[in-house]
């Protein structure tokens, strides 16, 4: 018990330490021997878990999209509004990606040239898939105008909060990263949401921003 406990110690060693890396320096600057230094163990223990380097990246990549899904559930299981639960998805990301490098480093390796292996969905394809759903319900309820253009709304909030990240990786700290979500939400309440309900959903942007700062 006590030898598979140090294993599974020292994988996720390894998997934080190349996470790190790959957020810092991306994928194809990163080479396996700069992952053992990082991490400090021997070769030998990185390649006991993982025979190559696009080994490590799925297993980010598959973390990352494990964790965003926890986020939905824990967000859905407050009862929510489409739209409410949308935003506080998102700015849930947010903060994962501000406390952690796995997430960060699954969001870089996403944009990078890295095959993302079946059953495993491409993360912006989960993404748009929830986004859309949301918009839909989001229409439904009316929180949205009803003609509303779902597709084309689902695609711009999902290169938008994507790109927010890229671009900002070299223009912001990563802490920033949740008034740039506010700032992408209040863009998108102002064009999107009938003005009777727009105030509502404004200041839940702000409230999210601040909690997500302060969390």
């Amino acid at each position: 018990m006590a030898r598979q406990l140090r294993a599974e110690q020292t994988r996720a060693t390894i998997i934080t330490a190349a996470a790190d890396l790959f957020d810092r320096h991306g994928y194809e600057s990163t080479s396996l021997s700069d992952i053992v230094e990082h991490a400090q163990v021997t070769k030998g223990a990185l390649y006991f878990h993982f025979a190559a380097k696009e080994d490590l990246a799925h297993a980010i990549m598959e973390i990352q999209s494990r964790i965003s899904r926890q986020v939905l559930r824990d967000v859905e299981s407050r009862g929510c509004t489409s739209l409410e639960s949308l935003m506080r998805t998102t700015f849930g990301i947010a903060r994962l990606a501000v406390d952690g490098p796995i997430p960060r480093a699954g969001l870089r390796l996403a944009t990078a040239e890295v095959a993302v292996r079946p059953p495993l969905s491409h993360p912006f394809a989960e993404w748009l898939e929830l986004a859309t759903r949301k918009l839909v319900g989001a229409v439904k309820e009316s929180d949205l105008h009803p003609d509303t253009d779902v597709d084309a709304v689902a695609h711009s909030l999902v290169f938008f909060f994507v790109g927010t990240r890229v671009a900002g990786r070299s223009l912001d700290p990563v802490a920033r990263l949740p008034r740039r979500v506010a700032e992408m939400w209040h863009l998108m309440v102002r064009g999107l949401v009938p003005v009777p309900r727009r105030a509502r959903y404004l200041t839940l942007a702000s409230q999210l921003e601040r909690e997500t700062r302060t969390a």
